[in-house]
């Protein structure tokens, strides 16, 4: 039987009664969760335009993905305490306002630091945004409309990731009036504007009655572990592992040590930590977060590995690198439209099966690349491309219900939080380490075959992890 906590249980009644969200208001809502995940991605196939243009170099090239990525995934928390204290729709206004203006900036930045700044400004502004999206959803809709909204999540969210990559080799190759990688961010911007017109007028707003502070030691310290785990993972390889990376993984674990003492010490005490301790004593929450973090690590590592070996091991433009991911994008869009009367039927055990969909389909394409890598061709990933995104897509959105189902809505935005700084840390995770494991084997075109077999293996591995661990989730999910 599942237990939750006094300090979970007893402060539901502490919820204002928020307006339905509608379906503009959900549209507007997935529009704000699609554009940070695209970002993301979306650079993996401009690097190339960006490192011609602006004499980048591999270190910045890496900064230019790591900066949104860290500053991303350091703030994601607080974005979703802030929507509880000020507001969610305030919130997501004012990130959708930051995130076009800091597009902005990337889209005319006349340099690579310039570039990586404007960077690193965008990952704050996208943070601040996109925990305003689950808390709407969960504050403001319930039963089977919060399980369609929950899927039409994941779907948005599994499309934006690989949709991205295929973004971005259209608009990279189209070079709309000679703007060329620009383009890609500067797509954002009328994204953005729509985006700001249609939350002003459709999305509710919502917040938690009573509010709690913002938690600043909790902030600092979550802050400093990440920032100390993530900036030499992903930054070490391409700077040649100076000793400031070796430093910063030293600090990690007490910093992560001293975060954990003090939320749960602030907790203790009757406040609201950042991460309060009591939250993830809930099951759900718990074991669908140690699901996700794997099955984000493997997906974000494969799309940036696959880019650049299909683009520079086999000299495929921009769009089609895109295209490969197509069968792969459509699958998941479809499983996860699928995934509610699927999960009413058997549960999560959808969720183990995904898994190994997913396996078969990374082993196929492993399988195609180490047949005749040098013949390969977009149309012998397909198959493979597609049974991983049926796998990918029974899991996802499911696991978003699960990781949410027991959260009190006034605890919402932190509940949020908690669950995109998981899938974002993990999702910079992927690049860092898959990433870096191929670029490591790869020094030549010649050996990107045989580097992207081995880090598809790994990939594997990583597989098997998600499904021993879904295997530990709750039968059912409401």
């Amino acid at each position: 039987m599942t237990t939750t906590s006094p300090s979970v249980r007893t402060a539901a009644p502490a919820v204002r009664q928020a307006p339905a969200l509608g379906a503009l208001g959900l549209f507007t809502v997935l529009l704000g969760a699609a554009l940070p995940l695209i970002d993301f991605f979306i650079v993996n196939v401009a690097l190339p335009s960006i490192d011609h243009d602006l004499a980048a170099g591999p270190a910045l090239l890496e900064l230019v993905v790591a900066g949104y990525g860290l500053s991303y995934s350091v703030l994601l928390v607080l974005g979703g305490r802030l929507g509880d204290l000020f507001g969610r729709r305030r919130l997501f206004l004012a990130g959708m306002a930051a995130f076009g203006v800091t597009s902005l900036a990337c889209g005319l930045a006349p340099d690579a630091w310039t570039l990586v700044a404007a960077r690193v400004a965008q990952g704050a502004a996208a943070a601040l945004m996109l925990p305003q999206v689950l808390a709407t959803i969960h504050a403001s809709t319930e039963g089977p409309r919060r399980a369609r909204a929950l899927s039409l999540y994941g779907a948005t969210a599994g499309l934006a990731m690989a949709g991205g990559q295929i973004l971005g080799g259209v608009l990279v190759t189209a070079d709309i009036a000679g703007t060329g990688w620009r383009s890609v961010f500067l797509v954002n911007v009328p994204v953005a504007v729509v985006g700001l017109v249609l939350a002003a007028r459709a999305v509710p707003e919502t917040r938690s009655d009573r509010p709690a502070p913002v938690d600043v030691p909790g902030t600092l310290l979550l802050g400093l572990a990440l920032l100390t785990l993530l900036a030499p993972l992903t930054e070490g390889r391409a700077a040649g592992w100076p000793l400031w990376t070796w430093v910063s993984l030293v600090v990690f674990p007490f910093a992560a040590g001293a975060f954990w003492w003090v939320e749960r010490r602030a907790d203790r005490r009757g406040a609201t930590p950042l991460v309060p301790p009591s939250l993830l004593a809930l099951v759900p929450l718990r074991r669908g977060l140690a699901v996700v973090l794997p099955l984000s690590l493997g997906f974000s590592g494969f799309m940036f590995v696959i880019a650049v070996a299909l683009q520079q091991g086999l000299a495929m433009g921009a769009v089609a690198s895109g295209l490969a991911l197509v069968p792969m994008a459509l699958a998941f869009f479809g499983a996860s439209l699928a995934g509610p009367r699927l999960v009413r039927r058997w549960g999560t055990r959808v969720v183990p099966v995904g898994a190994v969909l997913q396996g078969l389909g990374i082993a196929a394409i492993a399988w195609s690349v180490g047949r005749d890598w040098q013949g390969l061709s977009v149309g012998d990933l397909v198959p493979g491309m597609a049974v991983a995104g049926l796998g990918q897509g029974l899991q996802l959105p499911v696991l978003f219900r699960v990781v949410l189902s027991e959260v009190p809505s006034e605890r919402a935005g932190v509940g949020s939080g908690v669950m995109v700084t998981t899938q974002q840390s993990a999702l910079t995770l992927g690049v860092a380490t898959l990433g870096s494991l191929f670029l490591s084997l790869a020094a030549s075109p010649a050996d990107m075959g045989t580097a992207l077999r081995t880090t598809l293996l790994v990939q594997l591995g990583v597989v098997a992890v998600t499904l021993l661990l879904s295997l530990r989730l709750p039968r059912t999910v409401r």
